[in-house]
């Protein structure tokens, strides 16, 4: 009787179309739920993965501790190319990353180029030589409100559920822990000799206020590279999939999915007008 009642409708069933693969590459202190504003957009045009490549509490993080192991970058770049090899299989990948995710991307990119299509870099750690990490303490402190002056720019913008889940997570002895250990291991890395390596268009979107990464060092580290384009949002902080949701999503949809070098600035531009901001986008030059 319901397939009856469509049929009389009219409707039809969607068309099945294979999707290109987006892989989401979360940053320090995030998990695969700091997509929560931007998954839904992007399951229209992707086959999104999000690979758990930084779980604080779990095992196999805990045994490589035990072992008197750091949690490095080229270790977490190891875990996402298996992870690609074995579950995924499907090159080649687009790839969205944020803030620490930023380096494994990179270091994916310049060990495999025929892997990854296109990327978007979010507030990319990595890319100058002085980077700060309040959120550190925000963290050892079990002091949530510290740890979202850090990273947001306006914090009501964090969804109370996604508090309430790092709240949890913070009173966790293991989880703080393992993520604590992974700033050991990784705060010093850097990945800007290699950028010139990169061999995909790759577009780096950093907020005007953020207080962990400084936006000038990335542009710097950038504005010469021709496959590069870089994008300041003003009124943001070190999580723009969160604080800019809406443009990051039409953005990165954009940027991804047209061969045309200029539609992020249109979209961009577009997005700005449409929420009453202003925001800068510059090429590399090349």
């Amino acid at each position: 009787m319901w397939k009856l009642w469509r049929r009389w409708k009219g409707e039809r069933k969607p068309a099945w179309r294979q999707l290109p693969v987006l892989v989401l590459v979360n940053g320090l202190a995030e998990q695969r739920e700091s997509w929560y504003c931007n998954r839904s957009a992007w399951e229209r045009d992707f086959d999104v993965k999000v690979p758990e490549i930084l779980v604080y509490d779990g095992p196999q993080l805990h045994r490589r501790i035990a072992d008197g192991l750091p949690i490095t970058v080229p270790y977490l770049a190891d875990c996402l190319e298996e992870y690609l090899e074995r579950f995924v299989q499907k090159t080649p990948y687009y790839i969205v990353a944020s803030s620490l995710g930023c380096q494994v991307a990179v270091e994916l990119a310049v060990r495999r180029p025929a892997w990854v299509a296109r990327m978007v870099l979010l507030c990319p750690s990595g890319f100058g030589s002085i980077e700060r990490l309040p959120v550190v303490e925000g963290v050892r402190h079990s002091d949530m409100e510290s740890l979202l002056r850090s990273i947001f720019h306006d914090p009501r913008h964090v969804d109370q559920q996604m508090l309430a889940y790092l709240r949890e997570r913070m009173q966790q002895r293991e989880w703080k822990k393992g993520l604590l250990r992974t700033v050991r291991g990784t705060a010093q890395h850097c990945v800007r000799d290699q950028l010139a390596r990169v061999r995909c268009p790759t577009l780096v979107v950093c907020g005007e206020q953020d207080k962990i990464v400084c936006p000038e060092a990335v542009r710097a580290a950038v504005c010469h590279l021709p496959l590069f384009q870089f994008i300041l949002l003003p009124s943001c902080g070190h999580a723009p999939q969160i604080e800019c949701s809406q443009t990051v999503n039409r953005l990165v949809r954009a940027f991804l999915l047209s061969p045309d070098a200029e539609t992020p600035r249109r979209t961009l531009a577009s997005a700005a007008a449409g929420e009453g901001m202003q925001a800068e986008v510059s090429h590399g030059l090349g």
